[in-house]
């Protein structure tokens, strides 16, 4: 069993958000949902990137940092798209992280955003779709790619997906494909049951 934080995108704690987290939970793992946006759900990935800049992403890191204060440190970080960088950069700069699982998003760990070296020990599996632009086309999936190098195929996975969609993960939006969320799920899981038994 793992204890999972999971933050949603910028399109807020959407019911699909709130239905994968409970697919997760079915595996048998506990998993946090906290929504950084107070009950708000744009209608488009631009409506969210505006109300991020509008909340100011220091209160909204201020946020999410109130909700893991309130955890233990044996945490697996993940999260969606700009929920998988809050994701990442706790999973690397927080102590005791379990292990990440970034979905359709990743920052590159030496680049212009990096916050540091990937630390040592800590699994992480990535996701995302081949012709995503936000993924594919903007960098991720090649930070992504070079987090797997980094790191090591005996610790770090990267699962790209045919399609161009991006939160396709989301049942509760136009993008969602349900195939291959199936298959993110059941990946997602088989790295949850994978972990050390020991860490916890």
């Amino acid at each position: 069993m793992a204890e999972i934080v999971l933050f949603h995108h910028v399109q807020g704690l959407t019911d699909g958000v709130r239905a994968f987290a409970d697919q997760l939970r079915a595996g048998g793992h506990v998993v946090h949902a906290p929504d950084l946006f107070d009950g708000e759900r744009p209608a488009t990935i631009d409506d969210g990137v505006a109300l991020v800049e509008s909340i100011g992403r220091q209160l909204l890191r201020e946020r999410a940092d109130g909700v893991l204060d309130e955890l233990p440190d044996a945490l697996v970080y993940a999260g969606f798209s700009f929920g998988a960088g809050m994701a990442q950069r706790r999973a690397q700069t927080r102590a005791g992280a379990r292990g990440a699982l970034l979905y359709e998003s990743c920052i590159s760990i030496t680049g212009e955003w990096a916050v540091g070296p990937w630390p040592e020990g800590v699994p992480v599996q990535i996701h995302g779709m081949e012709a995503d632009p936000f993924f594919a086309l903007e960098g991720d999936l090649e930070a992504a790619r070079e987090l797997v190098e980094t790191v090591g195929p005996e610790l770090a996975s990267l699962f790209v997906y045919p399609g161009d969609q991006h939160l396709f993960t989301d049942s509760s939006l136009p993008s969602y494909d349900a195939e291959a969320t199936a298959l993110v799920v059941r990946r997602s899981l088989d790295f949850l049951d994978g972990l050390p038994s020991t860490s916890l």
